[in-house]
C-alpha cells in the first residue's frame, strides 16, 4: 500500500486532538482499517518528513444517526494516534499572511 492509501485524513477539529497536539506532540489520523502500526509509522514519516516514536490504534464504532424519519448507522473506522519525536511538528495550517 502507498502512504496516501494508509493515511486518509488528519483529525484536527476536536478539543482532545488540539490538546494532544500542543502538550504531548501527538497527532490523530483516520487510517485504512487494515493498516498496521508499522505501516502507519512509515506512512507518516514518508508523507510529512517527521520522526515517529509511537503509534496507538483504535477502532471507532459508527454512531447511530437520524436521517429524516428513519435511522442510519455510520461506518466503523480506524483511528491512529501518532507520537512525534522531540522537536518535530506537523503544520497543517500555515500561520501568517
Amino acid at each position: 500500500m502507498h502512504p496516501e492509501d494508509i493515511i486518509r485524513k488528519p483529525i484536527l477539529l476536536t478539543e482532545k486532538a488540539a490538546r494532544q497536539r500542543e502538550k504531548e506532540r501527538q497527532v490523530s489520523f483516520e487510517v485504512a482499517p487494515n493498516a498496521n502500526k508499522i505501516q502507519i509509522k512509515s506512512a507518516v514519516e514518508a508523507l510529512f518528513g517527521v520522526g515517529v516514536t509511537a503509534v496507538h490504534t483504535l477502532r471507532v464504532r459508527g454512531k447511530e444517526r437520524r436521517m429524516g424519519r428513519g435511522h442510519a448507522r455510520l461506518h466503523n473506522w480506524k483511528k491512529a494516534v501518532v507520537t512525534l519525536k522531540e522537536g518535530d511538528e506537523i503544520k497543517f495550517f500555515e500561520e501568517g499572511t
